[in-house]
């Protein structure tokens, strides 16, 4: 009877982006070592393999640009455990390139991920926790929503965007109980950077912009250099901060994140000075 109670009052948390190697992955497992029960999603079980064979683990696919696979998935959840007590909206992509010679179907696709599908799945959980008067809401942001950098203008957007609603549903759901973090991961070792440079290979030749693809594709790996925080470290510090009985509004960790807060404070020329510099623009 204990233990049946005990199982009753792990948290269930929700995870999107769950990939192999990714921080999503990094969460799902730090999430279990805490004794959560873990739904872990990526938009094919395959790519979640190493999971596969984990108890602690509820594996799903789930497409973030979805409408109908978000309801299929929540819907799921609802169904085998009744609640969801954290959602993490994880799931994201980078695009590099020159914001003038972007494809707008590549910008749009970006945003459908970073900030539509965060917003998908907000809409579907909050019913949910609004009803039991409880819950947290975790978007993973990044500091270069902070402070745009020259050739990833459509990724930091997209992640300045997700930053403005984090903070406006952290005051609207306030009212139901509903916590609402905005996680703002630093450089962190991922799978991002061959993801990004996957996306990248697609893009067309650059035009006025081709004496500086050499630059363009090492934006492109930019966060993942000898520096950049571990996964496992950064999974574990921010699992921590989340499971607090009262966690924080905001909670940066990682390389550069202390560089790029100072970043955001700094006038505008210095700030411009200093990354066309660093950023061979």
């Amino acid at each position: 009877m204990e233990r049946h109670s005990e199982e009753q009052h792990k948290p269930v948390v929700l995870i999107t982006g769950c990939s192999t190697g990714g921080i999503g992955h990094a969460l799902a497992r730090a999430f279990a070592d805490n004794k959560c029960k873990v739904v872990a999603t990526s938009r094919s079980l395959s790519s979640m393999a190493e999971l596969e064979h984990d108890q602690r683990m509820f594996l799903q696919e789930l497409d973030v640009q979805s409408d109908e696979s978000v309801r299929r998935v929540v819907d799921a959840v609802i169904d085998k455990y009744g609640r969801i007590d954290v959602l993490v909206n994880n799931a994201g992509v980078l695009c590099v390139g020159p914001l003038a010679e972007v494809p707008l179907p590549a910008i749009q696709s970006t945003f459908d991920t970073n900030v539509f599908g965060s917003m998908r799945m907000v809409q579907a959980a909050v019913p949910h926790m609004g009803k039991r008067k409880q819950g947290t809401i975790v978007n993973i942001g990044s500091v270069a929503g902070l402070a745009s950098v020259p050739w990833s203008g459509t990724y930091s957007a997209s992640k300045a965007a997700l930053h403005a609603l984090t903070d406006t549903l952290r005051l609207e759901l306030g009212h139901f109980g509903i916590d609402v973090v905005n996680v703002v991961p630093g450089a962190i070792k991922s799978n991002i950077g061959n993801s990004a440079m996957a996306n990248y290979n697609l893009m067309p030749e650059w035009n006025l912009f081709k004496p500086f693809e050499a630059a363009i594709k090492e934006r492109a790996c930019l966060s993942q250099g000898s520096k950049s925080t571990p996964t496992d470290e950064f999974a574990k510090t921010t699992v921590s901060a989340i499971l607090k009985k009262n966690p924080p509004a905001w909670f940066s960790y990682g390389h550069y994140s202390t560089f790029m807060a100072i970043m955001y404070h700094l006038p505008l020329f210095v700030r411009d000075f200093i990354f066309k510099k660093f950023m061979k623009c």
